[in-house]
């Protein structure tokens, strides 16, 4: 990953315009801030979340606030609570998914 070149900046997550994905169950609410070819989000997942999708791209990844449950498609699976983080690279590792019992609030690099 490279970041462009960018003067500083803050970022108001509160201020960017939220998208909701649905997931196999419950939610995903993203806000994205783009640099490039980075892409930085802010995602709240509803209580009951499973993502509807196994997902191969590499993401550095921190629970801001909830409990957060990945599954690898090796079958590996690893509980998150607040104050944890994961990094999985775009080559070779196996695909992963995500999912939450009571929901979740995450940062995430990608």
């Amino acid at each position: 990953m490279q970041l462009p070149t960018s003067a500083f900046a803050t970022t108001d997550w509160s201020a960017i315009e939220p998208v909701q994905h649905p997931g196999e169950t419950g939610h995903a609410t993203w806000r994205t801030l783009t640099m490039g070819d980075v892409r930085i989000r802010r995602v709240d997942y509803s209580p009951g979340y499973l993502a509807d999708h196994w997902c191969d791209r590499g993401h550095i990844l921190f629970v801001i606030g909830g409990e957060l449950d990945t599954e690898l498609k090796d079958g590996r699976r690893f509980k998150l609570t607040a104050g944890m983080s994961y990094r999985v690279s775009d080559f070779g590792d196996p695909a992963h998914r995500s999912s939450s019992a009571a929901g979740a609030q995450l940062f995430i690099v990608d």
